[in-house]
């Protein structure tokens, strides 16, 4: 018990530095992972199960996590979610490219959340609570393509804390996060990672800092083929399962996370109708 109050004493100062911390069951927790299996397939048009969070993999580095109470949010939200008539309650965006945000999002959106700070600001800091799920970030640097320039500030992480899951976007990052953004990152169970190698940190970067978020699933996003994918998995082999499921979607709980650290590969597809 004691190593446990000095832990979370000695985390929360970091997280402070890093961006002002407002309550959060995903840092005060940040080295406790439960052990579990996952579930996953459904249409995004049907219920989500109650404690279970329903993430579908677009495209790119865009997702749509829905909740048990019917909240719709899409990660890096480029305006287009595919053929079917949804609105998001919340997107998030990042600008390192334009394949990641849009300018026009439609504003029917309720909450529009960018990943860099607005005019006059120095840092794009997020904290929306809606009761059932609270959206947070973790703000870091834009490299130029040649690495000479830098945007501080200018990605973020985002965090979704639903269903006493706590599900990581690290967006199009350009870097291993310093121990503060780590520290302010806090414990995430699901990550979605940019595995292309290139455009975003390098593959061993990647890696390592995967192995230390030590998240129980790993949702690969960003790969361009095949080749780069399995470049990726290859270097995980050692730390992380890989469940290649062929489908888009997975539902997943607290209680119902993998045993062991898991590579899941979704295939990424835009919204359809769902068939009669």
């Amino acid at each position: 018990m004691r190593l446990i109050l000095f832990f979370v004493f000695a985390v929360l100062p970091l997280a402070a530095t890093a961006q002002d911390r407002r309550p959060s069951h995903c840092i005060a927790l940040a080295e406790s992972t439960p052990g579990m299996e996952y579930l996953h397939k459904a249409s995004w048009s049907e219920p989500v199960v109650k404690d279970t969070v329903r993430i579908n993999y677009i495209d790119h580095s865009t997702f749509l996590i829905q909740s048990h109470g019917g909240l719709n949010m899409a990660t890096d939200f480029t305006g287009f979610l595919g053929a079917a008539p949804i609105i998001p309650d919340v997107v998030t965006m990042n600008h390192a490219h334009s394949s990641h945000w849009t300018q026009f999002p439609d504003p029917a959106i309720p909450h529009v959340l960018r990943g860099w700070p607005d005019e006059g600001e120095e840092v794009a800091d997020h904290h929306l609570d809606l009761g059932e799920v609270l959206v947070r970030n973790v703000a870091t640097d834009i490299r130029s393509r040649f690495g000479v320039d830098v945007e501080e500030n200018g990605n973020s992480i985002f965090i979704f804390e639903v269903a006493g899951l706590c599900i990581g976007h690290l967006g199009h990052l350009h870097h291993e996060p310093n121990n503060e953004q780590y520290a302010a990152i806090g414990r995430l169970d699901v990550v979605m990672a940019a595995v292309d190698g290139g455009l975003t940190v390098d593959l061993p970067t990647m890696q390592k800092l995967l192995k230390r978020l030590r998240a129980s699933v790993v949702i690969p996003m960003h790969w361009f083929g095949r080749s780069t994918l399995n470049a990726f998995i290859s270097g995980m082999g050692d730390a992380y399962r890989v469940e290649r499921t062929g489908i888009s979607s997975m539902e997943i709980s607290l209680r119902d996370l993998p045993s062991e650290p898991t590579i899941i590969v979704l295939e990424p597809q835009f919204l359809r109708m769902p068939e009669e």
